[in-house]
């Protein structure tokens, strides 16, 4: 079916949208651009009229000869014939609304959890706060929440009388450590042992020992600011359950973490420190002092103090 261009000027459907000059045959008025509503009274010429008319007439379904309806069924046909669906032509759309996040496309292959906010360090410290031993224990051996679970062989939760008075508290697991799943073992822990023997205590009997970090660092380097911080809460539930009347530190790093301090071991050594309300002292680590034997005297001192720092908290705990 042919349409006549001067059928679609007429009710300003051009292809070129622009204002333009009147033509010589055209009313002033259309020299604008004009969308159709019903409401509207559009003028027509008679020869287009007459012609949109007779055009219609042979569209089944469309014998009116209103000007508006005429237009309808032209254009619904040739759409038709083209393979297009037209969608109520002359009536005035609503401009849409602002698409709500569900609806923008480019994100509908994102995953709905990566869509919410991750969960936060403090509210899995919350959780982990409220475990028992076993729970607790569990958790930690299938933990994952640092990279440091990529390369470990075992998680080292740590070992001892979980009803002791002390508590002995290093770095990080080693390779040995990594292995047996056990903190302070080869050299170093053969020393330790040592050091308690001299004190009368034992890794079983009044004792429990632990690490800052639950899983050995790559090389054995200094652990990460972001991995003591999720591994932290591990550790403060650790003391929450044993209730210790005291804690030793074991090295630079132990003190270091469990102190929020970057003060050198010297400087923390010889004094009583505090930690979640419970006294700690500060000594060098076994490891170290297996490559400088003459700091073992400075070892042995600072047992005395924490010996004499026990009995004392046992007074006060006597006395309360």
């Amino acid at each position: 079916m042919a349409l006549h261009k001067s059928m679609f000027d007429e009710f300003g459907l051009g292809t070129i949208w622009v204002r333009r000059a009147p033509q010589p045959d055209e009313p002033a008025a259309l020299a604008e651009p004009v969308t159709p509503d019903r409401s509207t009274a559009i003028p027509l010429n008679r020869a287009a009229a007459a012609e949109l008319a007779r055009t219609a007439s042979s569209v089944p379904g469309h014998e009116s000869t209103d000007a508006l309806s005429a237009l309808d069924a032209v254009l619904s046909a040739a759409q038709k014939n083209q393979g297009v669906v037209r969608e109520a032509p002359m009536a005035r759309s609503e401009p849409p609304e602002s698409p709500t996040f569900d609806d923008i496309p480019w994100l509908d292959d994102i995953p709905a959890e990566a869509r919410t906010e991750p969960e936060t360090i403090d509210e899995t410290a919350n959780d982990i706060a409220s475990l028992d031993w076993d729970v607790l224990a569990g958790r930690v051996s299938v933990c994952e929440r640092c990279k440091l679970c990529e390369r470990r062989t075992n998680a080292v939760f740590g070992v001892g009388d979980r009803d002791a008075d002390w508590m002995l508290i290093g770095e990080a697991p080693g390779e040995n450590e990594d292995k047996l799943g056990e903190p302070f073992v080869g050299q170093a822990g053969k020393l330790l042992d040592s050091m308690l023997h001299s004190v009368a205590l034992s890794r079983e009997d009044n004792v429990f020992i632990a690490n800052v970090i639950k899983c050995r660092p790559p090389g054995n380097r200094n652990p990460e600011v972001d991995e003591v911080a999720r591994c932290e809460p591990y550790l403060k539930r650790q003391v929450a359950l044993v209730k210790p009347k005291l804690i030793v530190a074991l090295g630079r790093f132990a003190a270091q973490s469990l102190l929020k301090t970057e003060a050198s071991i010297a400087s923390l050594r010889g004094r009583v420190h505090d930690y979640e309300g419970v006294p700690v002292i500060v000594t060098y680590h076994p490891a170290y002092l297996l490559r400088s034997l003459p700091d073992k005297a400075k070892a042995w001192a600072d047992l005395c103090l924490a010996q004499a720092t026990y009995r004392e908290s046992l007074k006060v705990a006597d006395g309360a």
